[in-house]
């Protein structure tokens, strides 16, 4: 069985994914961390050094990777992963566990706030800016993200709560 957990940056995919994989004895891949270790740079290094055009290339071709393997796995994806080439409909055929962890504006504003250093897409955008910026990001990406078959409201839910609710809903 594959579960894959997908939204905005910071709703706590790899979080959450770590919990749902421990509860089900299960591997759990971070996407980033995963594509991190092949390049041999982090995410932010290979955005920095590479560009964002060359991170997705390669992350289209790791989630393929990821999704062939056998076996059971939970995988966290990146907040722009389903957004990106055909990566939302490789996911969707790979299996119907498809969760999109979904959180509110404000909810997420205030979990990017002290992650900016390590987030990209965010680094340079002013605090005063961040709400705006996310809003607007989140509303674009929603779309895709919205795709998947499960919604899992986040909003005052703790981590195990959200492994439990997810290996509930898995086939």
């Amino acid at each position: 069985m594959k579960i894959i957990l997908l939204g905005y940056m910071g709703s706590g995919k790899s979080t959450v994914g770590k919990v749902v994989a421990q509860l089900s004895a299960t591997r759990f891949i971070d996407l980033d961390d995963y594509i991190g270790t092949r390049e041999g740079m982090s995410v932010p290094e290979i955005f920095s050094n590479k560009g964002e055009l060359y991170f997705r290339k390669k992350e289209l071709e790791y989630l393929k990777e990821v999704l062939a393997m056998d076996g059971n796995v939970v995988l966290a994806t990146g907040g722009g992963t389903p957004c990106y080439g055909n990566n939302v409909v490789a996911m969707l055929s790979a299996t119907k566990n498809v969760f999109y962890l979904k959180h509110g504006l404000p909810q997420l504003v205030e979990r990017l706030k002290t992650e900016k250093e390590q987030r990209p897409l965010i680094k340079n955008v002013p605090d005063a800016e961040l709400m705006e910026f996310i809003g607007k990001h989140l509303f674009e990406r929603s779309f895709f993200y919205n795709q998947a078959p499960h919604k899992i409201a986040c909003k005052a839910k703790t981590p195990e709560h959200l492994a439990q609710e997810i290996l509930e809903k898995s086939v």
